[in-house]
């Protein structure tokens, strides 16, 4: 009892020092398995160094058993080592693999070997046999990123269990080592198989810790990039650069933030303001690197910023390339004010704020064709899919994977059915009207997930009325201007109803929202032409007016009116019998 608890007081200091290596840079590459040479002989030394720890915080039981608790930095003939070193070998070869957990076992191995002591071939000859196997073993683990504590609790019962079975091969005759072995027997394999089932307990820990930092670097990044949009839009480079720098300086809290472009200094803020100021030339060689490969670069020293001030306050960067169309129109410089202030999760927000703003700017610059080219046919037009809508709604899915998948694989298909309709609009004027409702059922599900606490959506359709011809996206658009533009403002109550109804020889389609209706100077314009000069009733409500126009006739063409409370779109199509 009085050895285990020795060896338990010893392996709390074991797993301070583990607690630490889970903490270093290059440990995530052994959890996500970037197996590499190079990376597997670093971590046979780093786990190596981890057993010879091990060894160093064991005790020394003597012939007589007495149990001495000084640190083992020697041993004589007549005494044993007893440690925790197969800890650290099994843990290298359970995540590092056969290689890591053999040379990891060498390492340790041998330094008891130069030790000596009682059974000191046993003791040096299980460390790499253990890192062997304990790396075969994890093969068959390999589905699982990290083992459970469970698991590693079973498995970390026969390493000592194979010390035991080798200091009998070695000393069988010697009846005194049968007696130290029924003495340490059971301390070694319970303090052995809990530390590492602990380590690997700590290890999940580590990954939960990654995974939500990733998850707020990811959230962080769509926020900001969501919110950089209306400064993405300005014409002027000037007006873009001074938006962004005040943004993100506001939300990251940086020591400073420059925005420039392929020449200077376009926009500072923070610290260092003194000298670096607007107009400065781009003269450091990370800054041209960073432009003429398109990579993001880091730069974790004032040497490599290349300031020439002196006595300047930002010691670190990350350098994020602005990419229009494959080509680099800027740069985004995040300072800090020491190196050690640049975590994973930082990297990882710059890595995703850099993507981001180029979909943004994809985005606009689609949005701008799409206005450019508003007198071409209509059908082109309406088969162009807004990349914003798209953009946002492939983020909406992937956030709802971790929360919803069952949900998110729902918004999947309906994304799915609203694109393969699109797609088809060029090459037809006419569909039938339960083709037109599934495309609205879609855009209403996709949007309806989306402004879940704020937005409601209804549809009604009457029966016999699925075989009527419809021109393609009448509907559709209609009800995006009622989320984009009079809905636009309300954060919760919002409605949208969706009504069809055969009056006679025609059957009315309507769509109402309790919006804030159409500007009075505007209703009398909306539909006939495009008002470019107002958010309201832009190309979207112009384009289904002239389609239903021109394939329908005069009497199909929209009708706008205010309610007392919203505004209400509606057209007339011709009803048919079957």
């Amino acid at each position: 009892m009085y050895l285990t608890i020795v060896l338990f007081e010893r392996l709390g200091l074991l797993l301070v020092i583990a607690f630490v290596l889970t903490r270093s840079p290059g440990f995530r590459s052994l959890l996500y398995r970037e197996f590499s040479f190079k990376m597997a002989a670093i971590h046979a030394c780093v786990f190596g160094l981890f057993g010879i720890a091990g060894t160093l915080t064991g005790v020394v039981i003597g012939s007589d058993f007495t149990v001495i608790q000084a640190f083992v930095w020697n041993v004589q003939d007549d005494q044993m080592v007893v440690s925790s070193s197969l800890v650290a070998i099994v843990i290298a070869g359970l995540l590092g693999g056969p290689i890591v957990g053999l040379g990891a076992g060498i390492i340790t191995g041998t330094h008891l070997f130069f030790l000596g002591g009682i059974g000191f071939l046993a003791n040096s000859l299980v460390n790499p046999l253990t890192g062997l196997l304990a790396g075969f073993t994890a093969r068959f683990f390999s589905q699982e990123r990290v083992i459970s504590p469970l698991k590693a609790l079973f498995i970390g019962i026969f390493p000592p269990i194979l010390l035991m079975h080798f200091l009998l091969i070695f000393d069988s005759q010697d009846r005194a080592m049968i007696a130290m072995i029924n003495t340490i027997g059971l301390p070694v394999v319970l303090s052995n198989s809990i530390a590492i089932a602990i380590f690997t307990a700590m290890i999940s820990i580590v990954l939960r810790e990654q995974e939500n930092e990733a998850a707020f670097a990811t959230k962080q990044a769509l926020t900001i990039a969501e919110e950089a949009l209306p400064f993405l839009k300005e014409d002027s480079f000037q007006k873009k650069a001074e938006g962004i720098t005040s943004l993100l300086y506001a939300r990251l809290k940086l020591a400073a933030v420059t925005v420039t472009n392929e020449k200077e200094v376009m926009a500072h803020k923070g610290l260092g303001s003194d000298h670096h100021q607007i107009g400065n030339q781009l003269t450091t060689q990370l800054s041209h690197r960073a432009m003429d490969t398109k990579k993001m670069l880091v730069a974790y020293s004032q040497a490599e910023i290349q300031c020439t001030t002196k006595n300047c306050p930002l010691e670190a960067v990350i350098i994020i390339p602005i990419l229009e169309a494959s080509k680099t129109i800027g740069l985004i410089k995040l300072y800090f004010r020491k190196a050690q202030h640049i975590r994973p999760v930082e990297l990882m927000l710059a890595e995703g704020l850099g993507q981001l703003i180029e979909n943004q700017l994809k985005t606009i610059k689609a949005e701008r064709l799409e206005l450019h080219t508003r007198d071409a046919e209509l059908s082109n037009l309406q088969a162009q899919i807004n990349p914003h809508f798209l953009f946002n709604t492939l983020h909406m899915i992937a956030a709802l994977f971790r929360k919803d998948p069952e949900k998110a694989r729902h918004i999947t298909v309906q994304l799915a059915h609203f694109m393969r309709f699109n797609l088809k609009l060029v090459s037809t004027h006419l569909v039938p009207f339960e083709k037109e409702s599934e495309h609205v059922k879609a855009y209403i599900a996709i949007i309806q997930t989306r402004f879940t606490s704020r937005l409601q959506i209804n549809f009604s359709q009457p029966e016999g009325i699925s075989h009527l011809l419809i021109p393609p996206s009448s509907i559709q658009p209609l009800v995006e201007n009622s989320v984009g533009h009079g809905l636009e403002h309300v954060t919760e109550g919002g409605r949208i109803d969706v009504n069809m109804e055969r009056i006679g020889h025609r059957v009315k389609i309507s769509v109402q929202d309790n919006g804030r209706g159409f500007p009075e100077e505007v209703l009398s314009q909306v539909g006939n032409v495009v008002l470019t000069q107002s958010p309201h009733g832009g190309t979207g409500l112009y384009n289904v007016n002239q389609r239903l126009i021109n394939l329908l006739g005069e009497e199909a063409r929209l009708h706008v009116r205010n309610l007392p409370s919203g505004s209400e779109v509606y057209f007339f199509i011709p009803y048919q019998e079957q």
